[in-house]
């Protein structure tokens, strides 16, 4: 009727058998610890471990202020960028450059040599300015608007407008400075007479 039963054992099983392991804990005095094996704690894993000992060996990143005067942690775009930092910072950590100066990244060799042959596009101007000189720019647009908005200065502009259309004050000033400009070659050409006959 239905399949035999195996036992867990038997060489048709599908399923390993798995041998009970008693469960030890990592600071059990019953365990001896050698000298160079050095018993971790309960609460930190191995991988947070390896973290700490990372950070340890690692130099300290003095330009780490450079992070916080940007702003990026905050800003989706700022003008810092992570490549530049981390080139400048390796190539200055480089041991094989342990008694040489600090280099600024545009001055690193390589790096000069390749942005002659590829040239970066313009920083735009949103990431060149501080926070208080894009205020001060974005305020000043908005009193500007404001004012041109007013009533009574849409009436002004209006009037000038007319007044400049009805007594043709573009074409005055063209004409005049083309009569200028003439008077000034009727000049020169004069002084040219007069200096060929002295």
């Amino acid at each position: 009727m239905g399949l035999p039963e195996e036992s867990p054992g038997s060489p048709e099983s599908s399923v390993p058998i798995r041998t009970p392991v008693p469960i030890v804990s990592p600071i059990s005095p019953e365990l001896p610890v050698s000298p160079g094996h050095v018993a971790e704690p309960p609460d930190k894993n191995l991988w947070v471990q390896i973290c700490e000992e990372y950070e340890a060996e690692l130099p300290p990143f003095p330009e780490k202020h450079k992070v916080k005067q940007e702003a990026v942690i905050n800003r989706k775009r700022t003008k810092f960028i992570a490549c530049d930092f981390l080139t400048e910072w390796l190539y200055n950590h480089n041991p094989k450059r342990i008694d040489e100066p600090f280099t600024e990244f545009f001055s690193i060799p390589f790096v000069a040599e390749w942005l002659k042959y590829h040239p970066r596009p313009p920083v735009p101007l949103s990431l060149l300015l501080t926070e208080e000189e894009a205020t001060l720019i974005i305020q000043s647009f908005w009193r500007g608007y404001l004012a041109r908005r007013d009533p009574e200065i849409q009436e002004l502009r209006q009037w000038q407008k007319k007044l400049r259309e009805d007594k043709h004050i573009r074409q005055r000033v063209k004409n005049f400075w083309t009569k200028q400009e003439k008077k000034g070659q009727l000049l020169d050409s004069q002084s040219l007479i007069d200096s060929g006959k002295a």
